[in-house]
């Protein structure tokens, strides 16, 4: 934790003379303790204000809150100030008082609604030159400050922690757990670097809460702390509506065919994972385009489990709101959101039905707003920084606005065709396994070759209708092939019900995207 250099800009800004100074953070021991270094620092008196304490003067080096000696009854040095409680009485003693220094108000942020406040809060910044009082504002959110302040302001954003700073902190609490128990904690080196991977984004404290809590919980680092930390980090974010979160236990063998997508998809889990073991360019994510029931949702899921990182799903159906500006404002904390929960694979399905062109016309212009500000996003994320890597889906890009679709904006297009032959053997496998039948009893190629053309959610949705029919015959008659081929027989796949979209569908693919899986037959 590099503590010095924050020290150093707090202290930047204060000679600086900026007479206002946001910080938004829950950290608000850790912050007090920085302020007091770097008010000693430039030699300048700092007073600490909250509803509960009224204003008082900061004793000590130490910043934390047992520091300031505020409204103790028989203390002298640290004493509150009278009648300073309330934020408006205190903003008019800092009004009338000649006394430079640092001013620290904590969880003043519904003051920013009092226009009594705001003008009282403006006319001691104004007043800054003649008299440097710099008010400080420490609080867990900042939001809707007017304008006529940030005119006036600086932010500082405190640092969070780095890879190191978590693992320094994960083997001072297994040392000091050792320490009290007598036992070394268990978890083997994959599963802590998952779990210092997942604290990234956290405070220091909650970084260190949560490692203390996983550790005490049974000694041992396991994938249950990992569940645990991810659902308390998307809480932490505020739990947006609009960006559900889900915790994927599926794998690439849980897929048949898409081999193609498959590999590209591996070769990618180490740069965006963890770019500092390649020279390689972080991955920015992909757009999966494909018939219906290609298991192009099922592949956005298998991403996020293959890569053991939290699979963000964004609905674009819950994000639209008939106040003008609120769409917008709802896609921008989902997507800030789900850089909080970074790294993670964010899934946007079925997007053309919520950034497809030709309905900004109905919508008095909200899906054109929705798409500049998902555009600009995608152009300036620090991908570096906040890895996300997309997985969006469509069924029909011929609707989505060209700006979306051209290169930079995702790595690959891929076209999700119908399963070839062996994919569709392995789909076969994979559904009877998955109901407790054993596939080696059942002719895997003939159900292939009598299945030509169709889904994979179709060949699970026959087999399922094949059960059903074997089930409510005599009880000694076993569940064979022929069940599911008589199945087969009589259900009419979308690739014959809708036999010219598709077509159309794979024209347009045809030269524009990658086959997710290879050649067909």
């Amino acid at each position: 934790m590099n503590e010095l250099a924050e020290i150093n800009e707090l202290s930047a800004l204060l000679r600086a003379r900026v007479p206002i100074i946001l910080i938004e953070t829950h950290e608000e021991p850790r912050i007090l303790k920085l302020l007091t270094q770097a008010s000693n620092l430039e030699n300048q008196l700092m007073m600490r204000w909250s509803i509960v304490d009224g204003l008082g003067r900061v004793i000590g080096t130490g910043g934390g809150i047992a520091d300031m000696h505020v409204a103790k009854t028989g203390d002298d040095h640290g004493k509150a100030i009278y009648q300073t409680n309330e934020l408006i009485s205190c903003l008019r003693h800092i009004d009338k008082s000649a006394q430079n220094g640092v001013y620290v108000l904590c969880d003043a942020h519904p003051g920013f609604n009092d226009a009594v406040a705001v003008r009282l809060i403006r006319e001691i910044a104004m007043d800054h030159a003649k008299c440097a009082r710099t008010l400080v504002f420490v609080s867990p959110t900042l939001e809707d400050i007017p304008s006529e302040l940030l005119r006036l302001a600086a932010h500082f954003n405190p640092k969070l922690p780095t890879r190191d700073d978590i693992r320094s902190i994960v083997v001072n609490e297994a040392q000091l757990y050792r320490t009290q128990n007598g036992d070394k904690v268990r978890g083997d080196r994959r599963t802590v670097d998952l779990l210092i991977m997942h604290l990234l984004g956290l405070e220091f404290e909650d970084v260190r809460r949560l490692v203390r809590q996983a550790l005490r919980a049974d000694g041992e680092i396991n994938q249950e702390d990992i569940r645990r930390i991810l659902a308390i980090k998307h809480k932490a974010l505020g739990g947006v509506g609009v960006l559900g979160f889900e915790e994927s236990s599926f794998k690439f063998d849980a897929i048949g065919g898409l081999a193609r997508m498959k590999h590209w998809v591996t070769l990618r889990e180490k740069p965006f994972l963890d770019p500092r073991t390649t020279a390689l360019d972080r991955p920015k994510g992909i757009l999966l385009l494909g018939v219906m029931g290609g298991g192009k949702s099922l592949a956005a899921r298998a991403i996020a489990g293959e890569w053991n990182v939290p699979l963000m799903r964004l609905d674009f159906g819950a994000m639209y709101n008939k106040y003008y500006g609120e769409s917008e404002r709802n896609l921008r904390t989902a997507l800030a959101a789900a850089e909080g929960m970074a790294p993670c694979v964010l899934w946007i399905d079925e997007l053309e039905k919520g950034l497809g062109a030709g309905s900004g016309e109905q919508d008095s212009g909200v899906s054109r707003r929705i798409l500049g500000t998902f555009l600009t996003w995608l152009s300036e994320r620090s991908n570096a920084a906040k890895p996300v890597f997309i997985v969006a889906t469509a069924n029909d890009i011929s609707t989505l606005p060209p700006e979306l679709i051209r290169k930079g904006r995702f790595d690959e297009i891929f076209f999700v065709d119908f399963p070839n032959a062996a994919a569709r053997e392995q789909i076969f496998a994979i559904h009877l396994k998955k109901r407790g039948f054993d596939p080696v009893a059942f002719d895997l190629s003939e159900l292939a070759a009598n299945a030509s053309s169709f889904s994979g959610a179709e060949i699970e949705q026959a087999i399922i209708a094949a059960i059903f029919e074997a089930s409510a015959r005599a009880s000694d008659q076993t569940f064979t092939s022929s069940d599911i081929l008589h199945e087969l027989e009589h259900t009419r796949p979308l690739s014959v019900v809708m036999a010219e979209r598709i077509g159309q569908l794979r024209a347009w693919a045809h030269d524009r995207a990658v086959l997710a899986d290879d050649l067909h037959d």
